[in-house]
């Protein structure tokens, strides 16, 4: 009988510790690619995530984006084109573990810091400039299976700002 009842107390225990588990476990990594949003252009992207600690994880991540941009003034052209390509670090907290929330979905909140470089063509006299941003991201991931899911982040604060909306790969 106490055998019985001490089952009947583990089974929810082990249950919710079996939901509260990060979606991604100390020590491995995570591909993230897809489009995104922004006011220069849609930018693709691909980066990747380490897990270094519980819900910690820290990654990079690489961009390009070209648009074109109306200016009567420039050499008599209607448009011109800019090329911006980012490469950035990022900090991520994820709060599985705290709110309880199934490892089918992760949701995350960090900063990021990066560097991008602005190209546009010669002889523009724009305000758009190469530099170094510091931003912020929250997100969220769906897995529709062990390691495949859809992501999405909106961030603010630097060039990489706007929205990304793609695939994450357990690797």
């Amino acid at each position: 009988m106490k055998t019985f009842i001490l089952g009947l107390l583990l089974v929810p225990m082990l249950s919710i510790v079996s939901i509260a588990q990060s979606p991604l476990a100390v020590g491995n990594s995570q591909l993230n690619i897809g489009v995104g949003l922004s006011e220069w252009g849609i930018p693709i992207y691909g980066g990747i995530d380490y897990c270094v600690e519980k819900d910690i994880t820290l990654g990079g991540e690489l961009s390009f984006r070209s648009y074109n941009e109306r200016n009567n003034n420039w050499k008599k052209k209607d448009y011109y084109r800019s090329t911006i390509i980012g490469i950035s670090g990022n900090f991520n907290y994820h709060f599985n573990s705290v709110l309880k929330i199934s490892r089918k979905y992760d949701l995350y909140a960090g900063l990021n810091l990066g560097f991008y470089t602005w190209s546009t063509p010669e002889g523009y006299e724009g305000e758009h400039t190469s530099g170094i941003g510091l931003g912020v991201q929250v997100g969220a991931r769906y897995y529709f299976s062990n390691k495949v899911g859809i992501n999405l982040e909106l961030g603010t604060g630097n060039a990489f700002s706007g929205g990304k909306f793609g695939l994450s790969i357990k690797l």
